[in-house]
């Protein structure tokens, strides 16, 4: 995908351990302190959201539909967030919970469920190792950023490795299966209606370099059911990007999803920066939640991990 403000400054390690990717979540409410609910809030370090739900099902002996979280985050990292645990009637000793693969930082009790995206955003912290731009045209970059944002792209991990996810949603389309969560195939309904949105923003870089919104419009859609409340020249553009996807959208449309609208633009806030030493640069800097790092940190270098291609 088209990048905004031009080409990387130069190449970059990422994620060359877990510390150098750390994320807290910024729930945006307080815990109640009472209710049915038991709010935890874990630090885990190269561990998955789901694999941790899991854990936690399985030391309080609730199944795993009781256990709620507000976003998934990245394995290869140090994060933080929240989880609630149905206990109704019922407490539990946090040494009962304690397990290797997390750590519990505090204990609340919360009168619902936590659930997708009920938290306001992320705060990341995150080291670029053997990076080395011109001083003056990194900070004019970063100046860029925080004053026109970026492009707001759904990044490849919502895409599976090498694209597998988006290679499935088309084989389940042709044979009539993406039917969504209710038949397992919700992570591709998922990566395809992620697809979609990027082909969109792709298509209004080209235009106008995203430097002003078509009628005030700064939203591209997310496919599903329905038409939303957009200008005649954003439907236009929309309809004939997605003109050669007729049977994606087909298929996201009776997969039971509803279409909505998501900002084009990506603009960070409190963005940090500082040289921990040569060739270390170290960002800082909050996201709503539902938006990716990596939109942010293409837009400044070419991103290597050892093990993957760039990014």
């Amino acid at each position: 995908m088209p990048r905004l403000h031009g080409a990387p400054l130069g190449s970059a390690l990422f994620r060359s351990c877990p510390e150098d990717f750390q994320v807290d979540e910024i729930s945006g409410w307080q815990p109640s302190g009472q209710g049915e609910h038991l709010l935890l809030h874990v630090r885990k370090r190269d561990q998955n959201s789901q694999w941790v739900a899991g854990l936690l099902a399985q030391l309080a002996g609730l199944k795993r539909s009781d256990i709620g979280f507000c976003g998934l985050k990245d394995r290869f990292a140090v994060t933080t967030q929240w989880f609630s645990l149905h206990l109704p009637g019922r407490e539990l000793q946090l040494s009962e919970l304690a397990h290797s693969d997390f750590e519990i930082i505090s204990a609340h009790r919360h009168h619902k469920k936590l659930r997708r995206g009920m938290h306001s955003g992320n705060q990341f912290n995150i080291v670029l190792r053997d990076f080395s731009p011109s001083p003056d045209l990194l900070e004019e970059r970063l100046s860029l950023i925080q004053q026109l944002g970026v492009p707001n792209y759904f990044a490849e991990q919502r895409f599976g490795h090498s694209g597998n996810n988006l290679h499935e949603a088309q084989r389940l389309i042709e044979a009539d299966r993406l039917k969504g969560n209710r038949r397992g195939t919700g992570i591709y309904l998922s990566a395809a209606r992620s697809w979609l949105f990027n082909l969109l923003v792709e298509r209004r870089i080209e235009i106008n370099n995203l430097s002003a919104s078509i009628e005030g419009d700064e939203t591209a859609a997310l496919w599903g059911r329905g038409r939303s409340n957009t200008s005649a020249a954003v439907v236009e553009i929309e309809t004939a990007v997605l003109a050669d996807w007729q049977s994606w959208c087909y298929a996201l449309e009776h997969a039971g999803l509803k279409q909505e609208r998501r900002n084009l633009i990506l603009r960070p806030e409190n963005l940090h920066w500082t040289w921990l030493q040569q060739g270390q640069l170290q960002l800082s800097f909050s996201l709503p939640a539902g938006a990716y790092a990596t939109a942010l940190l293409r837009e400044i270098a070419e991103l290597f991990r050892p093990e993957f291609n760039a990014l």
